[in-house]
């Protein structure tokens, strides 16, 4: 099994990981800025690490990553403006990466931004640099020699997960309920040898497990 460290471990997608993959027996550190939060994903089977990636340093959090297999990073602004999601989503997930690095942990999990998600829509201008900022993180990632696979997932989408799904490196736009996109994860953290590639997700009718056994081959 393997140990994994979680940055945006009380999000949304978060929460689902953590409960998915303490479920299937792995280990799971998972970072947390609010008061409150640990004792939450703790009851979810995880052991809550401290952290604020806008108030935290390289050192501070390769320290706290120390001795972990994976680093999932779906940590998110989520709508909160054009600043935090400079130091959330931009700044954030540079520390993460050069921390990973530093603490010795070759694999790295990104959930980023399906390319299409609000085109043609008038999403405004905070929408328009959500979409610049994950490209810049995407680039960033894509430049390590860390072993990384970046997700991109369609809209998320609160519904009940199916466990299929469509992925591939060019898929048509769609939805994706982030229970789904969390089983997806979980299936990556167990397949190591899908490794540095970009992985596009929607709702599809293939069974997660064998989606992503299908990339493994690729």
């Amino acid at each position: 099994m393997s140990t994994v460290f979680i940055v945006g471990a009380a999000g949304k997608v978060g929460r689902h990981l953590v409960k998915q993959l303490t479920d299937k027996q792995h280990r799971v550190l998972a970072l947390h800025r609010r008061a409150g939060q640990g004792a939450e994903l703790e009851a979810l089977g995880a052991t809550p690490v401290t952290g604020d990636l806008t108030a935290t340093d390289v050192a501070a959090l390769a320290a706290q990553m120390a001795g972990s297999d994976v680093v999932v990073f779906t940590a998110g602004a989520g709508g909160a403006g054009v600043e935090v999601t400079n130091a959330i989503d931009g700044r954030g997930l540079e520390l993460a990466v050069d921390a990973a690095r530093q603490a010795g942990v070759r694999r790295f999990l990104l959930v980023s931004a399906f390319p299409e998600a609000g085109r043609n829509k008038g999403m405004g201008e905070g929408f328009e640099n959500y979409m610049t900022v994950k490209k810049r993180a995407d680039v960033y990632l894509a430049a390590t020699d860390l072993d990384w696979v970046i997700l991109r997932p369609g809209t998320l989408s609160d519904a009940p997960g199916t466990g299929h799904v469509s992925a591939g490196p060019a898929i048509a736009y769609g939805d994706i309920p982030r229970a789904d996109v969390a089983a997806t994860l979980v299936a990556l953290v167990e397949h190591p040898e899908v490794r540095r590639t970009i992985i596009e997700l929607t709702e599809g009718d293939r069974p997660v497990e064998d989606a992503v056994a299908q990339l493994a081959r690729t």
